[in-house]
């Protein structure tokens, strides 16, 4: 309990001491690196405690003073979001707050609340979310110690606030932590409210108008979801009697499409799906790309839309052959094939990244409402590898944008040349995200392997042609990478050291976490399923796939030295391309037939005529939308 109470507890802690500490000094930088350094150590405690025993551990059976505690938070939250409220005239943020915050506080006062059989849970899958918090959320809010740093150089006309940036950071990982660890639906609820105006505080940081206008659409959108959670509560007080998200879980497991079990897990599922941003709520993380790149990271890889995921995953059981895991299974399958498309018409680096973001948060939701053993295998397995692989593609992108000034994907051109350690552990990120052996591509095999034994055929269009366009986009931007022009110099490196350290760790984990797939997935992911699915006799990697899985392996070490070769180049003959004239001998410029001299560009073609948001964003988000209001007006239709 120690352990847990520390995870919970001490990012709060570090975040006060951070707050007070104003001015630019090494003791702040010291105080981020200690604070990381001890997370990612009571992470990996954690884990390796659980697992020596394998027993799932309970905690707080009857916690009285607690609650209180976590009721006041919740009244401190609510007016928090009515301050803002009033203060920016956002009026409808302050009733959302209130219509999903009154009805809790007044359910506790006035002594309607249900005990549950504990409040705080270990098991599996908390150990994987502890994990992916405490490791990636750590090494996020060390990179932006020097990040910080240069995006003050470059933006001078923004206020400096980075003792706030950082100590908001560390209240997000004590929010996660707090959120995964804890089984009662309301303390979860309490710490799931604080991450959404932890994403509205990040987002706002520049204090523009665009960031203001950015931060409170993430924050009513997040709120309509906490209303949603809210009513789910209120639902499971009043009519089930229970107030933890297990017990939840094994009556609709047990009683899968009964009406008293569908409302509540509908309203989770909807609240989950506005966390995780799928259609027609990701607008909020699209505009959270006006936040400095730690913000984008830490929402899109380790704490905000893994939130939403994470409960997805938890419902999953409950969700087989019901309409609550029809709406999640059909948003999420349809978010996974519009985002993917939408990405291909973006070159804004960050923008991709939120796309691809979407994309495939869209995927692991649409694993995760089919409900079966597969399905839930390669939703874990695709969210372990997500947050690795993307939060080294938004980190390394920031990288490049504070060294040369530009996060465009064109200006990436020759970028293997230019900056040549940047280019190589983004490469790796583009590697982890859509090529075998990695484990974004092995799990959605095992999500084809689950669409086709469910029988949905939307479902495997979905993934089928959404996996083809993922594979559009990202080889366009590793294409720009490896470009190596002639006249290409070395572009001078500014990464700090604290970047650099984060960047080649993270680079790493893509590999190393490729390498220990098997054992991941043995060990960790498979006794997930089996609680889930209280049953040992099912198996997604079969003797058969092992010989390729291992050879798929030996490509990770090809690869990325091919890659490192190309910066070579120097050392082979030049070979002078045919540019419609005379190359002047750089591969840049080139003279026409009229003798005139002419410059050289390439480019990627982007379809915006075809795919442009302006054509598609509307429609997409209209018919999203549409499912979701149909089956929920079917949900609540059963009960009246």
């Amino acid at each position: 309990m120690g352990i847990i109470a520390f995870l919970i507890f001490f990012p709060f802690l570090a975040a006060v001491v951070l707050s007070l500490m104003k001015k630019q000094s090494k003791a702040r930088d010291g105080v981020v690196i200690a604070s990381c350094v001890l997370i990612i150590a009571a992470a990996v405690t954690l884990a390796v405690t659980f697992l020596s025993s394998g027993r799932t551990q309970e905690y707080l059976v009857e916690a009285p003073l607690w609650n209180n505690l976590i009721l006041a938070g919740e009244i401190f939250l609510m007016l928090l979001v009515f301050y803002y409220g009033f203060r920016y005239r956002k009026y409808y943020v302050v009733l959302l707050s209130a219509a999903g915050t009154i009805p809790i506080v007044w359910e506790e006062l006035a002594g309607y609340g249900v005990e549950g059989k504990n409040h705080i849970t270990v098991d599996y899958l908390t150990v994987i979310m502890c994990l992916i918090v405490g490791v990636v959320g750590s090494l996020i809010c060390l990179y932006a110690i020097g990040y910080m740093k240069d995006y003050h150089r470059h933006h001078t006309e923004y206020r400096n606030r980075t003792p706030f940036f950082l100590s908001i950071l560390f209240v997000f990982l004590g929010a996660m932590f707090g959120l995964v660890l804890s089984a009662n639906l309301s303390w979860m609820f309490f710490f799931w409210e604080i991450t959404s105006i932890c994403s509205f505080l990040l987002i706002g940081y520049s204090q523009t108008d665009i960031a203001i206008r950015n931060s409170f659409r993430a924050l009513w959108m997040n709120l309509l979801g906490g209303f949603g959670f809210a009513m789910a509560i209120l639902y499971c007080t009043f009519v089930l009697k229970i107030a933890n998200i297990q017990d939840l879980v094994n009556i609709g497991s047990q009683n899968g499409g009964a009406t008293f079990v569908v409302v509540p897990v509908a309203f989770l599922a909807f609240a989950a799906l506005t966390k995780s941003a799928q259609m027609p709520f990701s607008g909020w993380l699209l505009g959270a790309m006006v936040a400095p790149t730690p913000t984008s990271a830490l929402l899109h890889s380790a704490t905000m839309v893994k939130a939403g995921v994470y409960l997805l995953i938890r419902l999953s059981p409950a969700m087989q052959g019901t309409v609550p895991g029809l709406m999640v299974v059909l948003v999420g399958g349809f978010t996974f094939f519009a985002a993917s498309v939408l990405a291909i018409s973006q070159s804004d680096g960050k923008k991709v990244l939120a796309y691809s973001t979407i994309s495939n948060l869209g995927l692991i939701a649409a694993c995760a409402g089919v409900g079966t053993y597969e399905s839930a295998w390669a939703a874990i397995l695709l969210m372990i590898f997500h947050a690795v692989a993307k939060s080294l593609m938004f980190l390394s992108t920031g990288a490049v944008e504070n060294c040369t000034g530009s996060r465009d994907i064109e200006d990436m051109h020759g970028l293997i040349v230019r900056l040549p350690k940047l280019a190589f552990v983004m490469i790796i990120g583009i590697f982890g995200m859509y090529l075998a052996p990695f484990g974004m591509l092995i799990a959605k095999w095992a999500a084809l392997k689950s669409f086709v034994d469910s029988g949905n055929i939307l479902l495997m269009l979905f993934l089928a042609f959404g996996s083809g366009t993922t594979m559009f986009y990202w080889t366009k931007w590793l294409g720009k990478l490896i470009a190596v022009p002639h006249s290409s110099r070395p572009h001078p490196d500014t990464i700090h050291r604290d970047e650099r350290v984060t960047l080649a760790t993270l680079a790493s984990l893509v590999v190393i976490l490729c390498i220990l797939f098997p054992v991941i997935s043995a060990n960790l992911v498979r006794p997930v399923l089996v609680a889930m699915f209280h049953t040992t006799s099912l198996s997604v990697i079969t003797r058969g796939d092992v010989p390729i899985m291992l050879l798929m392996m030996c490509m990770i070490v090809i690869l990325p030295v091919a890659a490192r070769l190309l910066t070579l180049g120097k050392k082979n003959k030049p070979v002078l391309a045919y540019m419609a004239g005379v190359n002047k001998g750089d591969d840049c410029t080139f003279v026409d037939s009229f003798g005139e001299s002419k410059q050289m560009y390439l480019a990627n073609w982007y379809f915006t005529d075809l795919f442009g948001e302006e054509k598609i964003l509307k429609p997409c988000l209209a018919i999203a939308a549409a499912v979701i209001v149909v089956l929920m007006v079917v949900v609540i239709g059963g009960v009246l």
